[in-house]
């Protein structure tokens, strides 16, 4: 179970904060990430994050959001900076059991998703 929580209202240029708690079942060798669904729109890919501490951003968030992994507490973060209103939108981390994906980019290569947080950034 993926618990997502930090979401909330930023301005424009400022920073937010995820985090994504995993309980019950859980080991460090899962890839984790996070994607997004603003309103309208398909579910994106955001970042990801593999059990070796390979990091994945999507173009639109390279060089402003950072993802990382604590395994001792089984979380996921995400470090949003230099925000857009653009980034609206839920945001939702996920898991992946396999060690093996054709791609970390794809929503159906993850196995267990967060209930979602939303985060709005205001103009």
């Amino acid at each position: 179970q993926l618990q997502a929580s930090g979401g909330g209202l930023v301005q424009a240029g400022g920073s937010l904060r995820l985090s994504c708690a995993a309980s019950g079942r859980t080991s460090s060798r899962y890839t984790l990430g996070w994607f997004r669904q603003a309103p309208g729109k398909d579910r994106e890919f955001v970042a990801a994050i593999s059990w070796t501490g390979g990091t994945y951003y999507a173009d639109s968030v390279k060089g402003r959001f950072a993802i990382s992994r604590d395994n001792a507490k089984n979380t996921v973060s995400l470090q949003m900076n230099s925000m857009k209103p653009e980034d609206t939108a839920i945001y939702y981390c996920t898991a992946a059991t396999s060690l093996i994906l054709i791609s970390v980019r794809l929503n159906q290569e993850y196995d267990y998703w967060g209930q979602g947080t939303l985060v709005t950034v205001s103009s």
